[in-house]
């Protein structure tokens, strides 16, 4: 792998590159053509060459192409001069303003050219439908398959609407999203060492070829559906975004408070199983119960006698009464006349009911007039007591005559079945061989056939 310079703090000073060997080089180089030589299409031709590809830059600058032929960064990023002057002492990597040679021999070309903003935040694709409609014509005749692979941050449906509808006469061509996770000031280290590698295509060939060109890397390629790849990259930047707001509004508390706001975060990251982790990270059903609602509303009230704007904090409830509203929607949309529901507490393996979203779905159910049913392995209306069940017959009265006592009751009672919850292996069995229709409003995987919330 490529060396770096430590420093005694195990931050990389400047991330400063310095020529090393791969311990496990490509084995089938390719030819390779990188349109657009700015941050991520230098970088990428540079990391693409140490790999061991025939890489050809173009950018119709003739500054870049200048900077890239004698070895030199066309702009500032650390450790990148050294990455080129290596490609280009190695003659793997090449620059030209001229698409028609850089196309002549590639097996894959990358478009890593530029998706800005345009005034209303729509991003544009200008500059993707220029080069797809100039790579099109270029094409005619040609004999050798091609892969073209989008770099550039893309919106989902992009690849299919501006590049594939281009390049669409080609059939020799095939589209794939592989979306760049590069941060500027550190790009050279997240090329050699990247903690993510997504392809998206209809094509699991083409995919795996471009999963292919880096597999010299210390990295596990995950293969999607191309949009699925295009949103994967706006996810990621997205999370980054709340992270980094997240930290600031949770400091801004601390100190309102005197609290060192760096020691609140650096203790709640030292837990990896539920904080710094995969766990909540599950697109399902809306939270509830006894904690978060209760606590979220807290911390934004005594924000505000702080006289502290919270934003991203002050609208997590309202974001999750939207979810619930979508998935209400949803249910209410159902053509069945039976409507059977699997799952009355906030969540699965317990009997709590305070919060639960599955209340006022049930509500919604009733004032609209349909007819259902509901069943939890862990609800029993003869097992319940207090503040729980005060809550659940105040909202419910008639829920005792509406409960199933079995999920094999609810399944054949049902015309339409709906899942707050992720049924236990037996459940989802019986769930399945009744072949009805499934809505699933939980989290996870979506058997085939099924119904998801949001689709």
């Amino acid at each position: 792998m490529p060396a770096w310079k430590e420093t005694t703090s195990g931050r990389y000073a400047d991330n400063v590159f310095y020529q090393a060997p791969l311990e496990n080089p490509v084995a089938f180089p390719a030819q390779i053509a990188v349109v657009g030589l700015g941050y991520v299409g230098c970088v990428s031709a540079a990391c693409l060459a140490q790999l061991g590809h025939d890489v050809i830059g173009v950018d119709r600058d003739e500054y870049k192409v200048l900077a890239v032929n004698q070895g030199k960064a066309p702009f500032c990023e650390p450790g990148l001069p050294e990455m080129l002057a290596a490609a280009r002492a190695s003659g793997k990597l090449r620059a030209t303003t001229n698409m028609a040679e850089a196309l002549l021999g590639a097996d894959v070309v990358f478009l890593c050219v530029g998706t800005p903003s345009e005034p209303n935040g729509n991003m544009s694709v200008e500059q993707l439908r220029r080069v797809s409609l100039k790579i099109a014509p270029l094409l005619d005749g040609r004999e050798k398959p091609l892969i073209v692979a989008v770099r550039s941050t893309a919106y989902p449906g992009t690849c299919e609407d501006v590049v594939l509808e281009s390049l669409r006469r080609h059939p020799m061509v095939k589209v794939v999203a592989n979306p760049e996770f590069l941060r500027e000031g550190s790009a050279v280290r997240d090329s050699m060492e990247p903690a993510l590698l997504v392809v998206g295509s209809e094509d699991e060939a083409a995919a795996r070829r471009v999963a292919g060109l880096y597999a010299g890397l210390p990295v596990e390629p995950c293969l999607t559906s191309l949009r699925a790849a295009e949103l994967i990259k706006y996810a990621c930047n997205a999370f980054h975004a709340v992270k980094i707001s997240f930290a600031n509004e949770i400091g801004a508390i601390a100190g309102a408070l005197g609290i060192d706001g760096e020691e609140v975060m650096a203790t709640l990251v030292k837990d990896t199983k539920l904080n710094a982790s995969a766990a909540y990270l599950r697109s399902g059903f809306a939270f509830g119960g006894s904690c978060l609602p209760k606590d979220l509303r807290a911390l934004t009230y005594r924000a505000r006698r702080l006289e502290l704007q919270l934003p991203m904090l002050e609208s997590v409830l309202s974001s999750n009464e939207a979810h619930l509203a979508r998935a209400i929607r949803r249910t209410l949309c159902l053509p069945g006349e039976r409507i059977g529901v699997y799952g009355l507490a906030f969540k699965e393996d317990t009997d709590d009911l305070r919060e639960s979203p599955v209340i006022p779905l049930l509500e919604q159910l009733l004032a609209a007039g349909r007819v259902w049913r509901v069943y939890d392995s862990h609800v029993r209306l003869d097992a319940i007591f207090g503040t729980n069940l005060n809550f659940l017959l105040t909202a419910l009265p008639r829920i005792g005559q509406q409960m199933a006592a079995s999920v094999a009751e609810l399944v054949a009672w049902a015309d339409e079945i709906v899942l707050t919850q992720e049924p236990t292996p037996e459940d989802e069995a019986l769930i399945q061989a009744c072949g009805k229709p499934v809505l699933r409003l939980h989290g996870g995987a979506c058997p085939r056939g099924t119904r998801r919330a949001g689709r």
